[in-house]
């Protein structure tokens, strides 16, 4: 893997040229970019972090009334996870984080892993107000993976099919501030890469994201006015037969300060078939079923789905 020493930023009012050949250079290196441009109203961004706020400043017992589901829906409580499938660190302790979990709204089907309705709270404007904002992340999404084929030399007709009907994760995070004393391996988010295709991150101005480097050593994110951090993840990592780089990622907050963090996972439908694309030369992975993949994470790294029935 190519080393960098900073993450890169791609301006998406570009020509598709230039957007397709920065695309491919940053994220064949880096696995991260800042998108600015994106065309994202700041209002509506700024309105899903004041949901944010306002749901996590709900009482415990008002959050545990939509507890996550087994659709995987609703409030994920502190210590409730922990990234024990992560190739990066031997991880004991779950992450010191709680946040809210919407996907896409359907009917529950016996053939769509995850399919079913979201749980809200009673918050006025919190549905309409997130259901806009995935609705906008969607389709930005979408652009982002034509970019990502084309930056793969790959005919974008042959994943475009896999995102029509994609898998949403719209996350509402807050991290309450670690103490400096604690221990080494008490991590906000554990070191770990992103299991779906693409994650579309806003975050506050407290910090904490920190990338790893090729070296090992890590290195800040902090915000930028004006866009969203945009990292790949193991599925598209596999679409693109390893071209693409899906780049190990944590988050530690010694502030001081509440961290609040919202990213939007686009991933590929959930009964897609994933293996790399015509194009890219002998394929390094073999093909694997996604909700098959999904249900497997999921079951190790939640305590509300360690006795789903697999």
């Amino acid at each position: 893997m190519k080393t960098f020493n900073e993450i890169p930023i791609i301006d998406l009012s570009h020509d598709a040229d230039n957007i397709t050949a920065n695309f491919a250079t940053a994220y064949s290196t880096a696995g991260f970019a800042y998108i600015e441009n994106h065309g994202i109203n700041q209002a509506l961004i700024e309105a899903t972090f004041e949901a944010s706020r306002n749901f996590h400043a709900l009482s415990e017992q008002k959050k545990q009334a939509i507890a996550l589901d087994q659709n995987h829906r609703g409030y994920i409580p502190i210590n409730t996870s922990t990234d024990v499938n992560s190739k990066l660190a031997e991880v004991k302790k779950p992450n010191q984080s709680s946040s809210f979990m919407m996907m896409s709204e359907s009917i529950a089907t016996q053939d769509e892993y995850l399919s079913g309705a979201n749980q809200w709270p009673d918050l006025k404007d919190f549905r309409t107000t997130l259901t806009a904002y995935a609705s906008e992340m969607t389709a930005l999404g979408q652009r982002l993976i034509k970019i990502a084929a084309k930056a793969c030399n790959s005919d974008p007709n042959e994943l475009i099919p896999a995102f029509e009907r994609p898998t949403i994760w719209l996350r509402l995070l807050h991290y309450p501030p670690i103490p400096q004393q604690s221990a080494h391996d008490l991590y906000s988010s554990a070191p770990h890469t992103d299991f779906g295709a693409l994650t579309l991150l806003a975050q506050d101005e407290i910090g904490g994201l920190q990338v790893q480097r090729p070296s090992g050593d890590w290195i800040d994110a902090p915000k930028i006015d004006g866009t969203f951090i945009v990292n790949v993840g193991d599925m598209l990592n596999r679409f693109s037969n390893g071209f693409l780089k899906s780049t190990p990622h944590r988050v530690i907050n010694r502030s001081g300060r509440e961290r609040y963090s919202i990213p939007f996972f686009f991933d590929p439908h959930v009964n897609t078939t994933i293996a790399p694309l015509t194009g890219t030369g002998e394929p390094k992975f073999n093909p694997l079923n996604f909700g098959d993949f999904l249900r497997n994470e999921l079951c190790a790294s939640y305590d509300r789905h360690k006795n789903d029935i697999t």
